[in-house]
């Protein structure tokens, strides 16, 4: 089950955090959102044990106002230990059942004008392994996940996975990210549009992503961009790959396709093989691309 930002709203992400019977382990990188705030309080004073993992490398001061409100209310909150550059994961576990894999951040001010994607995990097998680095990251943190086939780590894991769903392309690569920097991924993207497959990128402008995007273009690939938050801010973190094959994956995450994301932090995201899924995110890229800005102007 996917949940699209900002199509769908913030309510059935509220109803899944209310939603919870014995437990509900949330780790987030911003926590700014007092509907939120106030659901995982709720839940607590019905009984619920609520544990939250925050950032505290680069959001600390953002979360502070969030962890002294919980606090005082009966939920268990860490800050993130000093292993990981940040804990840029957006992951909560309902009852040991159900996992909720996000690009979003629970920060109410984004909502409106943000591009986001949720997935509804309910596989025995990815909750398990989701809620084993949940334990591991309340005492500081390791480097080893265990296995699961769809689920994509960081630190590491992921920027070789995010590689090679690139290099396994026939077809298309659809792409929207809200850095770009990884030289790696980079050269992936260049690769597969030097040997024909359709690269397509979808991001919001920085300077930052000039050169990229620039070389991509000239390779071949349909660059596009957004300004600002016109019409929208692309914070969503997506992969579409050979959409219609029968080999054709999806991907959704807290992963950026910069090295500080995929070698450094803290991060989750999820290959999804089902067509329905696969389609809706490809066509989620494609009406993103479709409101954007061709690259370069005048291109």
């Amino acid at each position: 089950q996917l949940v699209v930002e900002p199509d769908d709203g913030m309510q059935p992400i509220y109803d899944l955090l209310a939603s919870p019977r014995r437990s509900l382990d949330v780790t987030i990188y911003e926590l700014a959102d007092p509907t939120a705030e106030s659901i995982l309080a709720t839940d607590a004073a019905r009984g619920v044990r609520v544990r939250v993992l925050l950032d505290s490398r680069l959001e600390r001061n953002r979360n502070a106002a969030a962890y002294s409100f919980l606090r005082g209310r009966g939920v268990e909150v860490t800050w993130s230990g000093r292993r990981f550059f940040a804990t840029h994961e957006k992951t909560f576990v309902i009852d040991g059942r159900t996992a909720v894999v996000m690009s979003l951040n629970l920060a109410s001010g984004y909502y409106a004008t943000t591009r986001d994607v949720a997935v509804v995990d309910r596989d025995p097998a990815d909750v398990a392994a989701i809620e084993s680095v949940f334990a591991a990251d309340l005492r500081g943190g390791n480097d080893t996940t265990p296995p699961a086939d769809d689920l994509v780590w960081s630190p590491r894991q992921s920027w070789a996975d995010l590689i090679a769903l690139v290099r396994r392309a026939h077809r298309s690569v659809a792409v929207e990210s809200e850095e770009l920097s990884s030289p790696a991924v980079v050269h992936a993207l260049l690769d597969a549009a030097h040997r024909g497959v359709r690269v397509s990128v979808a991001m919001t402008y920085a300077d930052s992503w000039r050169p990229v995007l620039t070389e991509l273009a000239r390779a071949g690939a349909r660059v596009k961009v957004m300004y600002g938050e016109r019409p929208r801010y692309l914070h969503a973190k997506l992969m579409a790959i050979d959409v219609g094959t029968p080999y054709g994956v999806g991907f959704v995450g807290s992963e950026n396709l910069s090295d500080a994301s995929l070698l450094h932090d803290r991060e989750l995201g999820l290959v999804l093989l089902d067509a329905a899924n696969v389609r809706r995110i490809a066509n989620l890229i494609d009406r993103d691309l479709a409101d954007g800005s061709v690259w370069p102007p005048g291109g």
